[in-house]
């Protein structure tokens, strides 16, 4: 009747939700006093019996307590009966069995006329359970044992079988009875496998307690109730009633259970009443005509027993079920009630137990599921506790003391562990008793039957029972958080009892299964308490692990095939706890992982080294010095024994603990790590997930010291393996984020290995697959844009500016090449949108990020000046398009070969990139070479023979643009020297020309003019120089905006051309050029700014001015008035003396017919008067003042206003100025 119930105890909790409150049949009453007549009490304490209240919903009950029943399924066939039978008998724990004595004497009176007669087939195996049982509810386990022990050999099931659960149960019987009729009652129980299934069966071991813990699991045996007590004696009527109710017909038998039934429901509604009804008048006639005393019609019990016997002779299956639904639907809420259904169910079973068990599953299904009872008292919740755990000790100690219980699987035991890991998780946090200690103890002998427990439940065991003692408040507080109690507990004793108790099964499950990765898995649910925050929670958790290294090192023999590599995590953990703050903890955490080491050199089958163990074990960690050589030691072993995957779970460990808030903790990591980086112990497949890790990790750490040092532990690790390392930061993160700096900081540590991280990013740019072989989702995925990205970002870290200037010409052509490379491809995208003057967060394409590191190498280098000419020439945006790329590689080669900007190194790289079979290699190499040979410096570097045959092979090149640029270098003056003298000759005529007063194309013939001495060395034009640059100056105030900015650019040219022999007159001559200059940065035309702006940089390149690098950066991106005044200042102040040329150049401008410039020099002229009006007072002269007041005059008739105002302010400034003016 009641295992179909318990179907729905154990579902998840999700599903009981949605199928509404489930009933708890196995509700706890509290059971009237042995001296207290059976009536129901008064008040509201307990639901008088029938009481609907009884049923009524209550959820809160169904957490307080779980229900240890297992799910079952819905009706299973005969043969699987016992199962249910077994699970039935879990199940029927859930209800607490208080003493009873209902029936105080009336059942022991019971006479009968036929005293020959009786039952002890079926009253043997009542004395055989009695003491097994004492704990169950009556009417359960009534029903149970009549059901199990009772079961004809003719019925539907094989005979001849002895099940374990009735070997348990015979094990116990005070009187045993001959096999011979058991043998004949017998039901094979499907949930269990023989031992010929081939299931390997662990080694039984009954003696896993000590004899104390055995007596502390001793039982008080309860009364059976009145139930036991009427079948004490064998009743001398049973066999003459019987033989009475076999003679009787279907429809006489009919009428005598309707009759009972009405009896039995008019005592449940009227338990006070005494005397029999009118209606009920028939009951004490059909007592007479079985021989029975009509008075016993009075004894409930007598009529219960009656009706089963009638049951149980009943010939129809229908009947039977008919009349048995009619007697389970009385009220069960009185125990008496309950006992006696359960006795005349059982009785019943013993012949129709097919009939009877799908009566008890429908019964299940629909009644009790939809009836919940009302929760019961606290003190009831406890008794319902205590009584299910005192039964699983008593099935647990039969279990254990059956020698043939290892042949058979107990498929129920996960879910009777359950059950006594949720009473464990609802004990309160304290001890008061040995609760949690009888609970591990039964689980840890549960845990020996077969099959062994999943690691799904065992994990849940561990949870349970490590939470259960570990949260415990520390040892010395425990007596302090007790309740009031009387007597008071020895809460020491109880607490090292619960201890032992978990050390126990810890050594169970390892004892059950010797292996590696049993004890792994045992320390992987200690974990977290390693890393508490609490003191005394590490400290309980180490001892627990101590103990059971210490037994699996002395008493087991592990298998040598596992290595788990979660061991490296677990020997981590406890290495951290060597600078604990508690001795203990210390001490144990040493001993851990000198166990561990042990453990893994026997997996190995090797013999320990008692030396090198000795040096672990024995060294004093209290001093410093000792504590490093311990650690050295250690770190040596970690290195010898462990895996590789373990020893980098280990490493990983310890990287993820430089986040702790404990510094001693973070600095004890931090040494270990420092050591396993710095000696060879890192393998190269280790380097990956390291850095991954630590990469993680790096932000979160709250230490600067420790920052630090790990930044050094990864420049030892670059310096072992510096191929891996680069390859594993490139892959962390996009270059663009910048979060890899700290990385690539460390790495340039030292010089060769700054150097050899370059030299790998050059080597992985240069990695281009063909464009057939990409597709474009594997674009952005390119090698070659990840070290791009790296090389752009580390042109601008300050580490590698030494290392960049080293291998300057690899990344210059490895940039150009790989510029062409992206056009190429087309990933174009985004190179003409970027605006140098704005700071945007936004990524920039590959193309762009190869022009901004292209631009970048000559900005960071000292070669800015290269970077500045082809900047004030526009000739960065040459490089934006494919059409206009070899402009921009031409210009930008004339500015090296004119700023002598590393020749040698990219001359020699040119020669080995135009013998590539690349195509894009080839052209920029011939560009650059051609482009160099008109330097003079070349033949220093180069001979003519080496030139000659590079250009040779340039000739043989497929490519039209190589074979052209080879025939044009092999023009040059260093392959043909005799060439020199033709083309100075033909300078010579050309300077006659240019120098007549008003020369035809004068355009052309300067263009013509600055190739040539483009060409020449600096000896043949050395003096030519000083002429044409003389004569271009009066050009610079030319009406023609083309020959304005013709002239002004070959001035910047003429000028670096002089030679040392003339270069104080070019000073000279530029000193004059500079006021003319400055004002054509404010030129009407663009073309004439541009140039000029690149004219006067070269200016203040030849003077060696002292900020040219920040006039150069006003010059190029500074706007406004501000602008305008920095580079006023900083040509005034870098030209000490000159305020007079500089005053009386800009006081011609005033008459200028451009408005533009006549601007500029009223501001020039205003600057000089205020801010230098005293160096004014001592330079100038009385001649000059006359005519600085004759040209001021000028303007105070202009038309323009603007121009008018300037004079009159300016004329007090000039009045004033002249006072002082000697």
């Amino acid at each position: 009747m009641l295992a179909p119930l318990a179907t729905c105890c154990l579902l998840p909790e999700p599903l009981q939700l949605e199928l509404g409150p489930l009933s708890w049949p196995f509700q706890a009453f509290q059971e009237p006093k042995a001296s207290a007549p059976a009536t129901a009490p008064a008040g509201g304490s307990q639901p008088a019996l029938g009481d609907p209240q009884a049923f009524a919903p209550n959820p809160a009950r169904h957490s307080a307590m779980p229900c240890p029943a297992l799910l079952l399924p819905k009706l299973d066939p005969p043969g699987a009966v016992p199962t249910r039978l077994f699970s039935f008998f879990l199940s029927c724990t859930a209800q607490t069995s208080s003493p009873s004595a209902y029936f105080n004497s009336t059942s022991r009176e019971v006479t009968t006329s036929n005293p020959s007669a009786d039952l002890s087939h079926l009253l043997g195996p009542w004395q055989a359970m009695r003491k097994c049982c004492c704990c169950i509810p009556r009417y359960l386990r009534l029903c149970l044992l009549t059901i199990v022990l009772s079961v004809p050999g003719g019925g539907p099931f094989p005979t001849g079988q002895i099940t374990p659960v009735k070997r348990l149960m015979l094990n116990y019987r005070e009187h045993r009875i001959s096999s011979k009729v058991l043998c004949s009652q017998e039901v094979p129980c499907s949930m269990l496998a023989s031992s010929r299934d081939g299931f390997r069966l662990p080694v039984w071991r009954s003696n896993r307690l000590s004899p104390k813990e055995e007596q502390e699991l001793e039982l008080d045996h309860s009364d059976l109730g009145f139930m036991g007590e009427l079948w004490n004696k064998h009743p001398p009527w049973a066999g003459a009633l019987v033989s009475k109710i076999r003679t009787m017909e279907v429809m006489e038998q009919s009428l005598a259970l309707q009759t009972i039934c009405r009896c039995l429901d008019e005592y449940s509604q009227n338990p006070e009443k005494q005397q029999v009804s009118n209606m009920d008048s028939a009951l004490p006639k059909l007592l007479d005509l079985l021989g029975l005393d009509p008075k016993k019609a009075e004894e409930r019990g007598v009529l219960f027993c009656l009706y089963g016997l009638i049951l149980c002779e009943c010939v129809s299956s229908e009947q039977v079920e008919r009349h048995l639904a009619c007697l389970l639907e009385l009220s069960h809420q009185p125990s008496s009630q309950r006992e006696g259904i359960a006795l005349a169910v059982g009785l019943a079973s013993t012949k129709h137990l097919k009939e009877v068990w799908a009566l008890l599953e429908h019964l299940g299904r629909t009644r009790f599921l939809r009836a919940v009872f009302t929760s019961p008292e606290p003190h009831q919740d406890d008794v319902l506790k205590s009584s299910f755990l005192l039964s699983a000790i008593l099935l647990t100690r039969a279990l254990r003391r059956e020698s043939g219980a290892q042949s058979y699987k107990f498929t129920q035991i996960p879910e009777l562990i359950q059950c006594l890991l949720c009473m464990l998780q609802k004990e309160p946090n304290f001890l008061a008793s040995l609760f949690q200690q009888k609970i591990m103890l039964v689980i840890l002998a549960l845990s020996n039957l077969r099959p062994s427990l999943k690691p799904m439940v065992k994990s849940k065991v561990l949870q349970t029972c490590l939470r259960s003692l570990y949260l415990l408040p520390p040892t010395e507080s425990l007596r302090s958080i007790l309740p009031p109690l009387e007597p008071v507990p020895d809460v020491m004793m109880l607490y090292k009892k619960t201890e032992h108790a978990l050390d126990l099964l810890l050594q169970n499950f390892v004892s059950e299964n010797p292996s590696m990765d049993e004890v792994c898995f045992l320390l992987q649910h200690m974990e977290p308490w390693l890393k508490s925050e609490k003191s005394h929670e590490r400290k309980r958790a180490v001892q627990s692990i101590f103990l059971l290294l210490q037994h699996v090192v002395d008493k087991l023999k592990l298998a040598e095939e596992a290595m788990p590599s979660v061991l490296g995590h677990q020997i981590g953990l406890l290495t951290l706890l060597w600078q604990d703050k508690d001795e203990t903890t210390r001490c144990h955490a040493h001993q851990c992982v000198f166990l561990l080491l042990q453990l893994v050199v026997q997996q190995k089958g090797m013999l320990v080294e008692s030396t090198r163990w000795n040096k672990i074990r024995n060294l004093d960690t209290r001093a410093s010095k000792e504590l490093e050589m311990k650690l050295y030691h250690t770190v040596k072993a970690f290195e010898e024994d462990l895996t590789v995957a373990q020893h980098t779970q280990l490493v990983l460990t310890l990287l993820h603990s430089l986040c702790s808030c404990s510094h001693l903790r973070c600095d004890l990591a931090c040494k270990l790590l420092q050591l396993i980086f710095s000696e060879p112990s890192i393998r190269p497949e280790q380097v990956a997930e390291i850095l991954h890790s630590l990469f993680q990790e790096l932000p979160s750490i709250q230490f600067k010291s420790i920052q630090q040092t790990m930044m050094k532990a990864i420049t030892d690790l670059g310096t072992q393996h510096t191929q891996e390392v680069v390859e594993v930061i490139m892959s962390l993160c996009h270059p663009s984020e910048r979060r890899l700096l700290p990385l690539w900081k460390a790495l340039a540590a030292h010089r060769r290995l700054a150097q050899k991280v370059i030299t790998l990013l050059y080597m992985k740019l240069k990695l281009r697959p063909s464009r057939e072989l990409i597709r474009p989702p594997q674009q952005s995925q390119l090698i070659s844009l990840l070290a791009l990205g790296t090389i752009y970002e580390l042109l601008y870290t300050q580490e590698y500016r030494d290392t960049i200037r080293w291998a300057f010409a690899g990344i210059l052509l490895g940039l150009l090449t790989q510029l062409h490379y992206l056009f190429e491809l087309g990933m174009v995208e985004g190179i003409s949108d970027y605006q140098e003057d704005i700071l945007d967060a936004k990524p920039l394409g590959p193309c762009r990020t190869c022009l901004e590191a292209l631009k970048g190498l000559f900005w960071t280098t000292q070669y800015w000046e290269v970077f500045a000419h082809v900047k004030l020439l526009d000739g960065w945006k040459l490089f934006e398009h494919l059409e206009t790329y070899t402009e921009g590689v031409t210009l930008l080669a004339r500015a090296m070969a004119h700023y002598d900007c590393e020749i040698k190194a990219v001359l020699g790289q040119a020669v080995i990139f135009l013998k590539n079979t690349e195509e894009r290699d080839n052209i920029i190499a011939i560009l650059i070479l051609t482009e160099f040979l008109n330097s003079p410096k070349v033949a220093q570097h180069m001979s003519r023979k080496v030139v000659s045959n590079s250009l040779n092979q340039g000739l043989r090149n497929p490519n039209k643009l190589v074979q052209a640029m080879s025939l044009n270098g092999l023009s040059s003056i260093l392959v043909h020297p005799k060439k020199a003298t033709l083309l100075q000759n033909h300078l010579m005529g050309l300077l006659d020309s240019f120098l007549q007063p008003k020369p035809t194309d004068l355009l052309g013939l300067m263009e013509i003019l600055g190739d040539l001495m483009h060409r020449l060395s600096v000896q043949v034009v050395g003096a030519i120089s000083l002429k044409i640059a003389q004569h271009l100056l009066p050009l610079f105030e030319d009406e023609r905006a083309e020959v304005r900015g013709g002239a002004i650019f070959l001035f910047g040219n003429v000028i670096h051309n002089g030679g040392k022999k003339f270069q104080q007159a070019l000073k000279t001559l530029t000193s004059q050029a500079l006021v003319p200059l400055l004002f054509h940065l404010a030129d009407s035309c663009p073309k004439v700014i541009m140039k000029a702006k690149f004219t006067f940089l070269r200016c203040a390149i030849l003077m060696k001015w002292e900020f040219q690098k920040e006039v150069f950066s006003k010059l190029a991106w500074g706007q406004g008035l501000g602008a305008e005044n920095d580079i006023f200042i900083y040509m005034v102040e870098s030209n000490f003396g000159s305020y007079q040329r500089f005053l009386m150049q800009a006081f011609t401008y005033l008459g200028s017919p451009h408005t533009t410039l006549k601007l500029a020099a009223m501001k020039f002229i205003g600057g000089m008067l205020q801010d230098y009006f005293t160096e004014l007072c001592f330079c100038l002269k009385k001649d000059d003042m006359k005519i600085l007041k004759k040209q001021l005059e000028n303007l105070s008739n202009d038309p323009d206003s603007t121009c008018r105002r300037f004079y009159h302010k300016s004329l007090e400034d000039i009045m004033e100025l002249s006072y002082y003016v000697t």
